[in-house]
């Protein structure tokens, strides 16, 4: 009994109203001084929680002497109340964006390895048709079970991997200088686009203990995402460009692009990008 009361309760039900309400589906018609007992609850309390109780139309009176009661059949009152709840949620999601005109998805900050690791397995699992992927090989195995299971339900995998990379399924573009970039950079880049609705961005320390330059940003802000999937999607064009014109690209632009990074970022640049 006590699971119900908490049960109507939460489709608006008060304690006494639940408990008349479940002593009258026990015993019908009954007057209000049975209904008290059965409901253990106060005979004064009683009457007024029938009065309520009949104002909504979940109880019905006799014009008897005593007055008895009668419930309404638990299936009308559910029909009645599901309803009630989906004319609700129908009002809300109609409305409720409205308040806002310039509503944007949140962009959160997300701390800590194993903070990080969890929110970009929700990430895979929430993803229905495409996942466009940067890891470095070692980061890759703490999530490589959930993108097989993903790959296993026909969502296509993209991969820019870092530092020896190795997988058995999706397709994979194998990124040169993991060390050098991973170096400048003092930790290793992690960047996941999903279906064009959620993304992630950020890096994961070098360092085992250094929990202040490990975090990630993750959205569900469409710009936001669509910039970080061109991200990965212009070093796939780069990294297969490269492999089909390895010695044409060497001969224009040097060996490691030295002489494309030093027109885009200049010479004197302290970090690498590609």
């Amino acid at each position: 009994m006590a699971d119900l009361v908490e049960k109507l309760k939460e489709i608006g039900f008060n304690t006494y109203e639940a408990k008349v309400y479940i002593a009258l589906l026990k015993k019908y018609p009954a007057t209000g001084y049975e209904v008290s007992k059965l409901a253990n609850i106060p005979q004064s309390r009683t009457y007024d929680t029938l009065k309520v109780l009949e104002e909504k139309n979940v109880v019905v009176s006799a014009n008897t002497k005593p007055v008895t009661y009668t419930p309404i059949k638990p299936k009308q009152l559910t029909s009645r109340f599901q309803k009630k709840m989906t004319s609700t949620i129908n009002f809300l999601d109609k409305h409720l964006p409205n308040v806002k005109d310039d509503y944007n998805e949140p962009i959160m900050t997300i701390t800590g390895k194993q903070n990080i690791r969890d929110k970009i397995i929700e990430v895979i699992q929430n993803a229905k048709r495409e996942i466009y992927m940067e890891v470095w090989s070692q980061d890759y195995k703490v999530f490589e079970q959930e993108l097989l299971n993903a790959y296993n339900r026909n969502v296509e995998i993209r991969i820019v991997g870092y530092d020896n990379f190795q997988t058995r399924f999706g397709l994979v573009f194998e990124h040169a200088f993991a060390r050098d970039i991973e170096l400048s950079l003092g930790g290793r880049m992690v960047i996941i686009a999903t279906d064009d609705s959620e993304g992630v961005v950020g890096k994961i320390s070098s360092l085992k203990n250094d929990i202040a330059d490990t975090n990630i940003i993750w959205t569900k802000n469409k710009g936001i995402v669509f910039i970080i999937k061109e991200f990965i999607v212009h070093d796939m064009y780069l990294i297969d460009v490269e492999e089909n014109l390895v010695e044409q690209m060497k001969y224009i632009y040097g060996k490691g692009f030295k002489r494309l990074k030093d027109k885009v970022l200049g010479s004197n640049a302290t970090y690498m990008i590609h």
